[in-house]
């Protein structure tokens, strides 16, 4: 993995991509003791980052493997990604998604014309079905993080928010990331390295579920023990990937974890603030940012929101506990 992979997916990317906005709100800033700016990956197509791991993916197989059709396994935001992307170049897509994922993004899937098999997140084996749809079918495995051209697209984040922060004349901060297995937090770090070094990315997690953190401490891939009881489900992940922890370990900050209340009111002062709809997993940076100050340094820090894809009742809900 390097900066040039990462440019690459630009190119494939641009036109399809939305180059997000930075968003800042000083009613934020009061909150967090410093300047708060936020990379509203919320608003890019299919609702989160993931199109631009998806795409960049679908985009740089040769013409015909990518016409026997791909699989991705995924609660739901990197699927629709993927649906997405191959739908655009005429692709056979099925996608291997928890019975319990958000019924927004099943139906979202759906809709951009992915087969999408259930299966149940607490007994089911979901590499193992994925693995056998894929040697079935012969479909090419897109994988949510541990694979290069996914990093790559990520990756993209990461120079529009170099781009973006020294048009607000941002030198240094810290870059807070969601992470689930670390493809967005280590493509973004790859990209800070080699355009705004003085940028450093962090990881955030749920309590409990706070594995890249943990591994980053550690020095070693550490597990998660339970992969539910977070309403983050977009960033609850077994591990650190094998491509992307050696990444994080070599370039990233320490991680922070935030609770499931503290995403839930990022949740709704986003709304209020700054007019964005945040889903629970997308909104832990930035509830890191508010609620963890004497955790990060400097005047200026960067949260990047990474998907809006909430199902309504629990966004109401956040609304009105925290609105």
């Amino acid at each position: 993995m390097d900066i040039g992979m990462i440019e690459a997916a630009a190119g494939r990317l641009q036109g399809v991509a939305l180059r997000t906005p930075l968003l800042n709100s000083p009613f934020l800033d009061r909150i967090a003791g410093r300047r708060v700016w936020v990379k509203a990956e919320c608003l890019q197509h299919t609702g989160s980052f993931k199109l631009r791991g998806g795409w960049s993916a679908v985009s740089a197989l040769p013409i015909p493997q990518r016409a026997r059709g791909v699989i991705a396994i995924s609660s739901g935001n990197h699927a629709q990604g993927v649906a997405f992307a191959a739908s655009r170049h005429a692709a056979p897509c099925v996608i291997v998604m928890p019975s319990d994922a958000p019924r927004l993004k099943i139906d979202n899937t759906r809709a951009y014309g992915a087969e999408v098999v259930l299966y149940d997140r607490a007994t089911g084996d979901r590499e193992a079905i994925g693995a056998a749809l894929a040697e079935e079918r012969g479909l090419t495995m897109i994988r949510p993080y541990d694979e290069p051209q996914v990093i790559a697209g990520q990756g993209t984040v990461g120079l529009e928010i170099a781009a973006q922060a020294a048009e607000h004349g941002v030198s240094r901060a810290q870059v807070l990331v969601p992470c689930g297995g670390g493809g967005l937090t280590s493509g973004i770090a790859l990209a800070l390295e080699a355009r705004a070094p003085g940028l450093k990315a962090r990881p955030v997690e749920p309590v409990g579920f706070d594995d890249a953190r943990r591994s980053l401490a550690s020095g070693r891939i550490e597990r998660n023990t339970r992969t539910t009881g977070s309403i983050c489900d977009s960033i609850v992940t077994p591990a650190p990937g094998e491509l992307t922890f050696p990444i994080m370990a070599r370039l990233c900050a320490p991680g922070l974890a935030i609770t499931d209340d503290e995403a839930m009111a990022a949740m709704a002062l986003a709304f209020a603030r700054l007019h964005v709809v945040i889903e629970p997993g997308g909104a832990a940076a930035l509830a890191a940012a508010l609620f963890h100050p004497d955790e990060i340094e400097g005047d200026d820090v960067i949260v990047v929101a990474s998907g809006g894809n909430v199902d309504p009742a629990l966004f109401s809900r956040a609304l009105e506990r925290f609105g």
